[in-house]
């Protein structure tokens, strides 16, 4: 099939182009309002971008009623914002979560989620999730698009401090068989990740595969015996 989006009907009862992409990384974002008040929402669109420094963002469509989301709002008044990984063991908490509700209200309490006090900001995180991220705002791109809900918040935020449940790690290793992270699929659908397999891309350098692995130590220790000549001290 082939069609043009906007332009053409797909011809298909449901619209396939959100479960063309997928697993998307689930955002789940706490933030804090002006008031003080805590929010906690799951965004489905949601990637890391660099790792050093490391940044990641979230993209929020516009409600319903073409106002911008609490998460977004928050974020730029209060100048951080925690990413919460969202697990198998807590797929309805964050399901929850999602549900649109006035502003104000506290997700947390909504959804039996006890919360933990970050290390850098007042900005709560999710007790229960294994890993989180506390963020510092840096920037939002606003793409247009048709109402009411098609314009969306690009929220671009620098990854501060990484907590990581010493019972999640194996070898040294984040093991995804511990976490079981949840991913957004298409329409109502969702995936969890309880089995990874490895490949190593063929010919690349140490240093690119330093990249790959996004490991700024390596990165840095390569670098430094490339100018001093000797790349197998790396």
């Amino acid at each position: 099939m082939f069609y043009r989006p906007g332009i053409d009907d797909h011809g298909l009862p449901h619209d396939p182009f959100k479960a063309c992409v997928v697993p998307r990384p689930i955002g789940w974002i706490s933030t804090i309002s002006k008031n003080g008040k805590a929010n906690l929402a799951p965004y489905s669109q949601f990637t890391n971008l660099t790792f050093d420094p490391p940044y990641v963002l979230f993209s929020s469509n516009q409600t319903a009623d073409n106002t911008r989301k609490d998460t977004v709002v928050n974020a730029e008044e209060h100048g951080h914002f925690v990413w919460n990984l969202a697990t198998w063991d807590l797929r309805e908490q964050m399901n929850i979560t999602a549900e649109q509700v006035p502003y104000g209200v506290d997700e947390f309490e909504r959804a039996g989620l006890e919360k933990e006090k970050a290390s850098l900001s007042d900005i709560p995180m999710v007790k229960r999730s294994p890993v989180k991220f506390e963020c510092s705002y840096h920037s939002t791109l606003r793409l247009p698009g048709n109402p009411p809900m098609g314009s969306v918040d690009v929220v671009i935020g620098k990854v501060e401090a990484v907590h990581i449940a010493d019972e999640v790690l194996t070898d040294g290793m984040l093991d995804v068989r511990k976490t079981k992270p949840i991913a957004r699929c298409g329409y109502y659908q969702y995936a969890v990740v309880t089995e990874t397999f490895e490949m190593v891309i063929p010919g690349m350098s140490q240093a690119t595969l330093n990249g790959l692995e996004g490991n700024p130590v390596k990165v840095a220790k390569y670098e430094a015996a490339r100018k001093a000549g000797d790349e197998h001290e790396a």
